[in-house]
């Protein structure tokens, strides 16, 4: 592995300029150097996520340090060098990796506190499909929205990797789950990952089905006009967190329903975090997360995977929508 370090140079898909998926190219640059708790990753598998798209447009500006160039939020591979003040991993370890970016490359530097070992029997694709929605689904449906045993969890978009990471894990450890998606084969596809039922937002107002039965949690990434909707269906004590704003981030409050009802209106992003929460976080999903994969309660689903050199067609997939799972990279 260390006559591989010799060579500076690696292939990575850079971002040519703000565009079209077809911005996107496989070309030479710099492998990256590590120093401190760092490790660096021999990169056998990348994550797709939204937020790659939104760097790909222009529209996502990255965190202080990491890659405006290379998009990729999550990885799985080998380790092949650890900086001097690792301890927690050695040469040859398989891990999987929260990145703040460059995870769409031969080799990625991040700290040993945003790894994870990669459980037993999953493959580097599995594995690479997991830190971004998992880190998220812990952080704010169990964190933030404090999500109980026997109460009920709804999951906007259910068939996005959000969606079937909230499902498998909220469902796993006791609550009820519903979720909206666009057509019906997603929703008995989110049916089988173990919702309790679905709405076909096309075809069915969420707030006139869920008026009389309730919501006790809902994780939101579409912001605009369910902001009303969402609120009259929590119920009391309820909380709503938001992780995205894909209708709009302004809007009308009605801070009176907030008050009687005694609501907890909240949100996050986790690309921007600190260090330290994110070290945190890893621990907390290794000690609950990692349990229900070993123990066949949570699977990582994947859709599709495309080679490196086809990263244009698979952002078109991603930004297609017709998809329930993950989509990934693999070397």
């Amino acid at each position: 592995m260390n006559l591989i370090l010799k060579f500076k140079r690696m292939k990575a898909i850079v971002i040519t300029k703000y565009g079209a998926p077809e911005v996107l190219k496989l070309q030479d640059y710099p492998t990256p150097e590590i120093s401190g708790d760092e490790v660096l990753i021999e990169v056998k598998a990348a994550g797709l996520n939204r937020s790659d798209v939104f760097q790909r447009e222009g529209n996502y500006p990255v965190p202080e340090g990491a890659s405006a160039e290379i998009p990729g939020l999550e990885v799985a591979g080998t380790i092949v060098k650890c900086g001097p003040d690792v301890v927690d991993f050695t040469v040859g370890d398989r891990v999987c990796a929260l990145l703040a970016g460059g995870g769409y490359a031969e080799y990625v530097a991040v700290r040993e506190g945003q790894c994870l070992p990669i459980p037993a029997d999953l493959s580097f694709a599995e594995a690479a499909s997991l830190p971004e929605t998992v880190f998220t689904v812990w952080s704010n449906v169990f964190q933030r929205g404090n999500l109980q045993p026997g109460e009920t969890l709804l999951l906007h978009g259910g068939n996005s990797g959000i969606g079937i990471t909230g499902i498998q894990i909220a469902h796993a450890l006791g609550s009820k789950v519903i979720v909206t998606v666009g057509s019906d084969e997603k929703g008995q596809k989110c049916l089988e990952l173990g919702a309790d039922s679905y709405i076909n937002y096309k075809t069915q107002n969420f707030e006139t089905e869920l008026q009389n039965e309730g919501v006790d949690v809902i994780l939101d990434m579409i912001g605009g006009d369910y902001l009303a909707k969402n609120i009259n269906i929590l119920k009391p004590e309820g909380r709503l967190v938001h992780i995205n704003a894909i209708s709009g981030s302004r809007v009308d409050l009605d801070i009176w329903k907030v008050m009687t009802k005694r609501l907890t209106i909240t949100g996050s992003t986790l690309r921007s975090r600190e260090y330290e929460f994110k070290k945190q976080l890893a621990k907390e999903i290794q000690k609950n997360i990692w349990l229900l994969i070993e123990s066949k309660k949570f699977k990582p689903v994947i859709f599709k995977t495309f080679s490196f050199s086809e990263a244009a067609e698979a952002h078109r997939l991603l930004e297609d929508g017709s998809h329930t799972g993950k989509i990934v990279l693999v070397r």
